[in-house]
């Protein structure tokens, strides 16, 4: 499938084929962020270990978790299945920065 928003069909005009492809798609993008995501976490951990921060920040994960909440609302997604998401990545996060002190 082409890029381009504008010539991309609408999945009820699609095969099986083409939206199982398309769903292929959307999971390697998902990957990809998610990659970069833990990646800055990375960078924020360290930036946490020279400065003497605690790993865990409440209010931090908070406005992460209400972000989250915010754009699934925006994007019509269940807001649970997006806050529990987050709620995962950011425990992974914390786990990978107490590991790496």
């Amino acid at each position: 499938m082409a890029d381009d928003d504008t010539k991309r069909r609408r999945p009820d005009e699609m095969s099986l084929a083409e939206l199982r492809e398309e769903i292929e798609s959307i999971d390697r993008e998902m990957v990809e962020l998610i990659a970069r995501r833990t990646y800055v976490a990375e960078t924020v951990a360290r930036v946490k270990e020279e400065k003497d921060m605690p790993t865990t920040d409440e209010g931090q994960e908070q406005r992460v978790m209400d972000r989250a909440g915010e754009n699934a609302e925006r994007f019509d997604v269940d807001a649970n299945l997006v806050k529990a998401i987050f709620r995962l990545l950011i425990e992974l996060n914390k786990v990978e920065q107490r590991e790496s002190r």
